[in-house]
């Protein structure tokens, strides 16, 4: 057996692993979510649960993923002879190709937006006429799969190439890129005439509107954004060399991953105040607010085509990091080639994504729960897989683990000074699973059925 890859340096390291975060989970999902939950309470409390659920899972995936340099699943019996955590490699492969699925959607539309853009052809519409051009592009069958086949197939480019010459390769190229935009977009956003209102809304919070279901929800935009329980992280672990400083990358990734997320509300926030827009707008506001928003900006067209180019890479690095753990998981599971594990994750997404597209057309009538094909893929997703997946996670390297192993790796075989292994390693037994636990509960209603209870 060849020598197992690694990322060649410390900046791949980095990059690759923000990566994996960053993307339409802070760019596209966390703007509309801050904006339906009231902005600066709703981003205060993500925060904090960044700092107390997000930093010690992320260590929990890295602990994993770089003691035993394998997939979750070898991870899991290398670590745990006949344990049943192995499943978790499953709820991974699931819920990322699920993700993929539907991402690749949004991607897709992306795609169409940024041609568009380049064309011009998003200048000098009627707020009403953006929404008439979504709705078009939804609705459109051969549209939707045509832009969704695309980005799927620059996705199959990068990935073919490997973890060095692929994944690290655009990681180094596209993070860098995608920060210098953001700032740029921050600045100008900043210099608009009531920007100061949309940061009123986003830093001054007002806690009287905060709510049990504020609190799962930024519990919950959380876990999105950081990609937890996916076994993502633990993913690009296995790729860590044993030098790599673990509480330290995690911080800096969860760092990094809040500030694109902050950074991209002070795009959106200043700019929907200062043209009239409603910030409660949801998942549409990027695709008809913002375009009729950049029209009546100074250099509007440059705006527009820099936007769409700074979500397009956001695209991008959610989707390889989404792949990468199902065709890690078949080369070395099943000895399959990275070539043909590529390309059975691609013919996978375009099945499943296909069917997402549809779903706002011609499969729209296909409801199961109340919710199309798109809908349920981001709901058992995001709020039944992820939960479980960090929960169970956490379970492992709290409860399950060697606390020898896990020492080992926190402090690189002490080699380093962690000051605060106490306070992380009790994160990672009692807050982090508490935490996910009330999320999922949540979600499936058992609150609701309690409180009914008493009424």
């Amino acid at each position: 057996m060849s020598e197992r890859a690694q990322f060649a340096t410390k900046m791949g390291v980095i990059a690759a692993s923000v990566g994996s975060a960053v993307g339409l989970g802070n760019i596209w999902r966390f703007p509309y979510e801050a904006g339906m939950h009231g902005g600066g309470a709703f981003i205060s409390i993500y925060i904090l649960c960044v700092i107390l659920l997000g930093i010690p899972v992320i260590i929990a995936e890295f602990i994993i993923g770089r003691s035993t340099h394998k997939n979750a699943n070898s991870a899991i019996k290398t670590l745990a002879p006949g344990s049943k955590f192995r499943f978790l490699s499953y709820i991974g492969i699931i819920a990322s190709t699920m993700i993929l699925s539907f991402y690749s959607v949004v991607a897709g539309w992306i795609a169409e937006y940024l041609f568009l853009s380049i064309t011009g052809s998003l200048n000098g519409h009627t707020p009403q006429e953006y929404s008439e051009i979504f709705s078009s592009l939804v609705g459109n069958p051969w549209r939707s799969l045509i832009w969704t086949y695309l980005f799927l197939g620059a996705n199959f480019l990068i990935l073919r190439k490997g973890i060095q010459k692929g994944i690290e390769r655009i990681s180094n190229l596209l993070m860098p890129l995608l920060f210098i935009l953001l700032i740029v977009f921050s600045i100008n956003s900043l210099l608009l005439p009531r920007a100061t209102e949309g940061l009123k809304f986003m830093f001054m919070p007002d806690f009287s509107q905060v709510s049990p279901g504020m609190v799962v929800g930024a519990m919950g935009q959380a876990f999105f954004s950081l990609s937890l329980g996916l076994t993502c992280l633990l993913t690009y672990a296995s790729y860590f060399s044993n030098k790599t400083p673990l509480v330290r990358s995690a911080t800096i990734i969860a760092l990094l991953d809040t500030c694109v997320a902050v950074l991209a509300g002070v795009i959106i926030f200043p700019a929907v105040f200062s043209f009239g827009a409603e910030p409660t707008a949801g998942p549409k506001l990027v695709f008809e607010v913002l375009p009729n928003i950049f029209q009546q900006m100074p250099g509007g067209y440059f705006w527009s085509l820099a936007f769409f180019v700074l979500l397009f890479f956001a695209s991008v690095t959610s989707t390889i990091s989404m792949s990468e753990i199902f065709i890690t998981f078949f080369t070395e599971e099943h000895n399959m080639s990275r070539k043909k594990a590529t390309w059975l994750n691609t013919i996978i997404a375009i099945v499943f994504g296909s069917l997402c597209a549809l779903s706002f057309n011609v499969l729209g009538d296909i409801k199961l729960f109340d919710k199309n094909i798109f809908d349920l893929f981001d709901y058992v997703s995001s709020n039944i897989l992820l939960p479980a997946g960090g929960f169970l996670l956490a379970i492992f390297v709290g409860w399950i683990m060697d606390k020898k192993v896990v020492k080992e790796q926190l402090t690189n075989n002490g080699t380093l000074n962690v000051k605060l292994m106490k306070p992380i390693i009790f994160c990672i037994k009692y807050i982090a699973p508490a935490a996910i636990a009330l999320i999922f509960l949540y979600v499936i209603g058992l609150f609701k059925h309690i409180e009914a209870l008493f009424i």
